[in-house]
């Protein structure tokens, strides 16, 4: 599924200690990830005064979080594997999801991948480099007091 299982290798590299953050993100702008619908919208969760969009690398860590979550997925979608119960996805990339949907989300908002698996989940906030600079909690910080030298 369009370089998910590369993101799912390189987020177990990057919690290992490895590999360069940067190249991780670009795996998820490059990654097909599916993310649950919900009431006609993408399930998000809020933590931290952040809305995280939920993402998975495959139907398998899906069916984990359906599982986790405890709750039949209703009847629109596939079948998420391992559970048996239908959840309706979307499968977007990782790109859109940074560059168009967290912006439209109008709050501070990242990505949260595979968070259903303690080992393998990775965050990808809201911060330059993750996302636009206009929509990242890091570049709102930097204003008049900024130019003044003094933050």
């Amino acid at each position: 599924m369009g370089g998910a299982t590369v993101l799912a290798e390189r987020i177990a590299e990057r919690r290992a200690g490895l590999g360069d953050p940067r190249d991780l993100v670009g795996e998820l702008r490059r990654a097909l990830v599916l993310v649950p619908v919900d009431s006609g919208g993408l399930w998000t969760a809020e933590f931290g005064g952040v809305r995280w969009i939920c993402a998975f690398t495959d139907e398998a860590a899906l069916a984990r979080f359906a599982r986790a979550r405890g709750a039949a997925g209703g009847d629109a979608g596939r079948e998420t594997g391992e559970t048996g119960e239908a959840w309706e996805f979307a499968e977007l990339r990782g790109a859109r999801l940074l560059d168009e949907i967290v912006p439209a989300l109008g709050v501070p908002a990242g990505v949260a991948v595979d968070i259903a698996d303690p080992d393998g989940a990775m965050a990808f906030p809201p911060v330059r480099g993750i996302v636009p600079d206009d929509v990242a909690i890091d570049a709102q910080s930097e204003g008049p007091a900024a130019e003044g030298g003094v933050r």
